[in-house]
């Protein structure tokens, strides 16, 4: 019997996403769990697996079309059998569930069976591993069952809570433009892409929502420069990760959040409560050819250096390739931007709501200074803090960036507080 598979939720809050590519097509045969389509979903680009074997009879939506939870878009059903008249719209299902096509314009309700969400690979994990699917407790998004379930029920081991991981595929190829004469002159019309809204929908609320106000104070930091360039061959060769001087900064951050815990919090407005978070995520913002994505670091503050190090470079190339997990992009409590590399004085970052904070880190140059009563030449830098006004004073503001430009400027005092 033909069946409709629609757009399952995956959870995360999100209600709406983009078919990016179909990696199948009309008259294909495809396997269960065999990858279908790309779907752009918030800031992650996500494959969904056929839920059963089958025949692609129909594709209901082009590349390149907005979906929203609940669109039906496969139709698969048994080798030469043809899709029905009625077939339309699918009612909105569970994640991953086979509607019949002739239930979808019944007058009855519909018994579906939910089928275990997972992705290809954990499903040969699990088959190999002689794991049921049906009886792990799934802590992805939406209740998918990842890898490490998977492996925790092989051991007999609950499961974690959700934690809301999600696969990702490839990423999102740019959106095509098109020319138009004006009265004016040319211009080309070039669509808005989904994570661009998403962006858009994100300032526009930050900047509606939180009363900004940014701090700016200089920070001297040859010492810590010199640090940086005497301990970076041996860790690099020894480590074999590239280093940079980022994650002296998230430490130094963390450092001053454990100080001012006001600035690693959220405010729960129902309950009129500061939320003042006992754990340490640090987002970091990353440029990628789509726009601005920021990966989260889990529990910044257990981590040394070498290993904030590795998990920087691997998520910020992951961003670039749209590659991250829904998991990997949610629970900051603080976020970085690091503008420096790209130039300017300083800037004054948005903060990323619900957080109350975002700390900037600007271009290091070399200036004349004082020292001693002489003018001599070291290297300095902006450093930024934007807050919400409403929760946070001003002269919090200072503090923490007193803080924080004190640890940065004393690399001996930044190590003892690791």
């Amino acid at each position: 019997m033909a069946f409709i598979f629609s757009f399952p939720d995956v959870g995360e809050g999100i209600h709406e996403g983009r078919v990016v590519e179909w990696l199948v097509s009309e008259g294909a045969t495809v396997a269960e769990d065999e990858a279908l389509v790309k779907v752009e979903t918030d800031k992650a680009v996500v494959e969904l697996p056929s839920p059963r074997a089958g025949v692609v009879l129909k594709l209901h939506v082009a590349a390149d079309t907005a979906i929203e939870v609940g669109d039906p878009l496969v139709t698969i059903g048994a080798d030469g059998e043809a899709v029905p008249e009625s077939s339309g719209p699918a009612p909105e299902v569970e994640d991953s569930v086979a509607v019949p096509v002739e239930a979808a314009s019944a007058p009855t309700p519909v018994q579906a069976t939910r089928r275990p969400l997972a992705t290809p690979r954990t499903r040969v994990l699990a088959r190999r591993l002689g794991v049921d699917l049906q009886d792990v407790r799934g802590s992805g998004s939406g209740g998918r069952i990842t890898d490490e379930d998977v492996e925790r029920a092989a051991s007999g081991e609950t499961s974690k809570e959700p934690q809301h991981s999600v696969s990702a595929a490839s990423p999102v190829a740019p959106p095509a433009g098109r020319g138009e004469v004006t009265a004016d002159g040319d211009v080309e019309r070039v669509p808005l892409s989904h994570l661009r809204k998403v962006i858009a929908s994100a300032m526009h609320t930050s900047k509606q929502t939180a009363a900004h106000v940014t701090h700016v104070d200089e920070a001297d930091v040859t010492d810590l420069v010199a640090h940086y360039r005497n301990a970076k061959p041996a860790i690099e060769e020894q480590a074999g990760v590239k280093f940079s001087l980022l994650p002296f900064f998230i430490k130094a951050v963390v450092a001053a959040l454990q100080r001012h815990p006001q600035f690693n919090a959220s405010v729960d407005e129902h309950a009129q409560e500061m939320v003042l978070k006992k754990y340490y995520n640090i987002g970091i913002a990353v440029d990628t050819p789509e726009g601005l994505i920021v990966p989260v670091i889990k529990n910044a503050d257990r981590k040394d250096m070498v290993t904030l190090a590795s998990e920087v470079a691997d998520v910020a190339s992951r961003a670039r390739s749209r590659e991250l997990r829904l998991d990997e992009l949610k629970g900051a409590t603080c976020t970085v931007t690091n503008i420096g590399p790209l130039g300017g004085v300083f800037a004054t970052p948005i903060i990323n709501v619900p957080e109350l904070a975002i700390v900037g880190l600007h271009k290091i140059m070399e200036r004349p200074a004082v020292v001693d009563g002489d003018i001599v030449v070291r290297k300095q830098m902006y450093l930024s803090v934007s807050f919400d006004h409403r929760y946070v004073d001003g002269a919090d503001g200072a503090r923490f960036m007193t803080d924080l430009v004190g640890l940065v400027s004393n690399p001996g005092l930044l190590m003892a507080r690791l």
